[in-house]
């Protein structure tokens, strides 16, 4: 099973297209910030969030719980794509429906085995996978870049040293991020 959740007007050829809104007429109409989800344990082997993760979960609880049921639902090597603007730019500043950035690091908070090894060097991140016992690994990111850093970039004038530095000093560097996220299941030990 493949799931396009929150896929708004965007349907896609043998997926599942979940949104809220019947308007829309999504396959399935699904609250995703209430849980839990209508699909059982270990049931998907793919799930696509395009511009959707950022609208979800206004309190923690509420977006841990829509993590939790990434992991839930998804069988073990499942892969989870992932894309949001980034939060830096004007699309994610101007829109008043997102509800929090999402970005790589933060991510990387669901990561079980990154977790036990945060945890033995007695580093203080936040261990999400830990605590809630689920385990995703990022393995992928792509950033999409917006102009003069594209052209820029595809120039050969600007290095990733340089490109790090800008995302970090300027807004509207980066238009978007797309992640990818494999599911592991049971959670690994280190």
């Amino acid at each position: 099973m493949r799931l396009n959740l929150g896929c708004g007007g965007h349907h896609r050829e043998g997926w599942i297209n979940v949104d809220r809104a019947a308007a829309l007429a999504p396959d399935q109409v699904v609250d995703l910030e209430t849980t839990p989800w209508p699909w059982p344990d270990d049931s998907v082997d793919e799930i696509l969030l395009s511009h959707v993760l950022e609208h979800l979960g206004e309190t923690p609880r509420a977006f841990l719980a829509v993590m939790g049921e990434l992991w839930r639902v998804c069988r073990n090597g499942a892969r989870i794509t992932i894309v949001v603007p980034h939060p830096r730019h004007d699309s994610f500043l101007n829109d008043p429906t997102h509800v929090r950035p999402i970005t790589p690091e933060g991510l990387v908070l669901f990561d079980h085995a990154r977790n036990l090894a945060w945890q033995a060097e007695g580093i203080g991140n936040s261990p999400l996978g830990l605590i809630l016992g689920i385990d995703l690994e990022v393995t992928g990111l792509a950033h999409d870049l917006e102009e003069p850093w594209l052209s820029q970039a595809q120039a050969g004038t600007l290095d990733r040293a340089a490109l790090i530095a800008a995302e970090k000093q300027f807004n509207n560097v980066i238009r978007q991020t797309t992640l990818e996220i494999r599911v592991h299941k049971p959670v690994r030990r280190g």
